[in-house]
């Protein structure tokens, strides 16, 4: 049976069409090295394709990954534009996407091409952003806090009663480690390189913390 277009459906092609042949700000890579071959550029506004949304960045993500692309260590084709997570508000939904729909504050993670005014993403992988969440800390909490997450439920399913070390426990992927450990029960004992770094590393919930460079 044939699917009746609905209120959505419309909506979503105007946006479309009203992006088609539209330009915006990116910053493009168009040769692989250091951080001067990053350029302002014009390029198009992308479409979605059927199952993606475009979504207007409202912040995007800096992380050392988008380094490797920009100086080759990890391969992608050139030109491109950098950048792996962010948050913002979907523009324009493809015809099969359901996930999300225009006007839906989203964050992403995982999607080259965030640091430009739009971006074309999976319907999917795109995550609801809570109205008590700002753009700022939802773009912050997706690369490091998926990691965190891995490590506390995956790598190892951390239990009530265990003790877990962080180290590093101060810097992006720590802090939300020490937090997540601490919420499931488990003791926490953090590294750091300084004092001011092991404040920190307390401030987030770690019961003793070690600053490697004092002590063993």
């Amino acid at each position: 049976a044939r699917k009746e277009r609905g209120p959505q459906d419309d909506k979503a092609k105007l946006v479309i069409e009203q992006f088609q042949g539209s330009s915006m700000k990116a910053i493009r890579v168009q040769h692989t090295g250091g951080p001067e071959v990053m350029e302002l550029a014009e390029v198009a506004v992308p479409q979605p394709k059927a199952n993606e949304a475009v979504v207007k960045v409202s912040v995007a993500g800096v992380n050392s990954i988008d380094g490797h692309f920009r100086d080759g260590s990890l391969r992608t084709p050139l030109p491109f534009i950098p950048g792996q997570e962010g948050a913002g508000v979907v523009s324009a939904v493809g015809a099969q996407a359901r996930a999300v729909k225009v006007g839906d504050r989203v964050a992403w993670s995982g999607s080259l091409g965030s640091y430009a005014e739009y971006v074309a993403a999976t319907a999917d992988s795109l995550v609801p952003v809570p109205a008590n969440i700002t753009d700022e800390q939802a773009a912050a909490a997706m690369m490091h806090g998926l990691t965190a997450h891995y490590l506390a439920n995956d790598a190892h399913k951390l239990k009530a009663g265990e003790t877990a070390l962080v180290h590093a426990a101060a810097g992006g992927v720590g802090l939300l480690l020490v937090q997540m450990a601490r919420a499931i029960g488990a003791r926490v004992i953090g590294t750091a390189s300084s004092e001011a770094k092991a404040k920190l590393a307390r401030e987030a919930g770690a019961d003793e913390v070690i600053v490697f460079t004092k002590q063993d």
